[in-house]
């Protein structure tokens, strides 16, 4: 059973900068494919980013492209999310997920498609 765990998250002030990690266990580590999604108060949850771990492609919303960027370390088992120029509207609680298998782009997209997710970090973008 693979489990995920999210930290990094905080308080920065618009236009600073934040890197999140998720620490992944169990499963095969060259095959987690990790989705960062988050979900402001009183809004659905989000899409952020993913990176599937088999050829390591990664994936946006069009929303943080140029701002987010997700990779992985060396050894395979934790996946960071590097946000810099952050916004107000960034402000949201973020969480990391796991998706087993080898799925296409739009499947990594998709929240409902993810069978472990972590509890969540607090990103809150303020002056």
């Amino acid at each position: 059973q693979v489990h995920v765990v999210e930290s990094g998250g905080g308080l920065v002030q618009p236009g600073g900068s934040l890197r999140l990690s998720c620490a992944a266990s169990g499963g095969t580590s060259s095959r987690y494919n990790i989705g960062w999604f988050r979900q402001a108060p009183g809004k659905e949850r989000e899409f952020v980013a993913a990176l599937r771990g088999a050829d390591n492609n990664k994936f946006y919303a069009d929303v943080v492209k140029g701002r987010f960027t997700i990779s992985r370390d060396s050894a395979k088992t934790t996946v960071y999310l590097q946000m810099n120029s952050l916004k107000p509207e960034d402000t949201a609680v973020y969480y990391c997920a796991e998706k087993r298998g080898s799925p296409i782009a739009s499947t990594l997209r998709n929240s409902q498609a993810y069978e472990t997710w972590g509890k969540g970090t607090l990103v809150t973008v303020s002056s």
